[in-house]
């Protein structure tokens, strides 16, 4: 709890953009004093600004997970700076699209290391801090990409979401008598700036989204709602849980026009 504003604190990864950009405002506009981590200052800086502008309690922390001593150093900071953690979110991730063959082991590596050893780490590093919490959670942002699908061309990110799902379960175990929850969030298509990108083609957005039973693609906004619940207090009997939010895009057999 942050002391000056009777706040619940929070550590979000990969808040500079796309569903960590809308997990970062959700949560500094519903009762939370929020750090947040990323590689461009810029549009960091930009976000902690436009959050405060508003009242919202919010501090960007330039960090590069990958770098030695990174994790160690952007919790210390969170905390400090803070003065609490009561949760974490491990959102950063990276799904460079490219086929097996041409898949080096540098190329997993990095993949394996920004989204699923990372976030080993943040959880190691952030444990004893959480354990202060009366309430304290770890929310990984996974995927129904590797733990319910697959793509062709994400071998590395489908088996990085995988093992977050496999982390989460063990950290689950072993957190408990903590008093720490551990839980994450699998989002199916949610239109961010990537996804804009990725589907430019004329057509080919209306197409993808014709395969979600609700007739939409998610927002930012649905996964940062479904966190924060998770994040509350009112969770504290859920835990080991990945909550699949994908408009139904995963229920049905075969997917395509009827």
């Amino acid at each position: 709890m942050n002391a000056e504003h009777g706040l619940r604190t929070v550590l979000i990864t990969g808040g500079t953009r796309g569903i960590g950009k809308g997990i970062v405002r959700w949560l500094a506009s519903h009762n939370y004093a929020v750090a947040f981590s990323g590689r461009d200052q810029v549009a960091g800086e930009a976000l902690e600004n436009e959050i405060k502008s508003e009242g919202g309690v919010a501090s960007f922390i330039k960090s590069d997970l990958n770098k030695s001593g990174s994790v160690t150093e952007l919790i210390n900071i969170t905390v400090t700076t803070l003065g609490s953690l009561d949760v974490l979110v491990h959102n950063a991730g990276i799904y460079p699209e490219q086929a097996l063959a041409g898949i080096t082991l540098d190329d997993w590596h990095s993949v394996l290391d920004t989204n699923l050893t990372s976030g080993f780490l943040l959880s190691q590093a952030a444990a004893p801090h959480l354990a202060n919490s009366d309430s304290g959670r770890i929310v990984f942002i996974s995927s129904i990409t590797g733990p319910r699908t697959g793509i062709s061309g994400l071998t590395h990110y489908s088996a990085s979401k995988g093992g977050i799902d496999g982390l989460m379960r063990a950290l689950a175990v072993e957190l408990a008598s903590q008093g720490i929850t551990v839980n994450g969030v699998a989002p199916g298509t949610i239109l961010t700036e990537s996804l804009a990108e990725l589907y430019a083609e004329p057509g080919l957005m209306d197409s993808v989204t014709k395969i979600i039973p609700v007739g939409r693609m998610g927002s930012p906004d649905d996964i940062a709602a479904t966190v924060e619940f998770l994040a509350s207090t009112s969770a504290g009997f859920i835990t080991g849980q990945s909550i699949i939010v994908d408009g139904g895009q995963t229920i049905p057999e075969v997917q395509g026009n009827s």
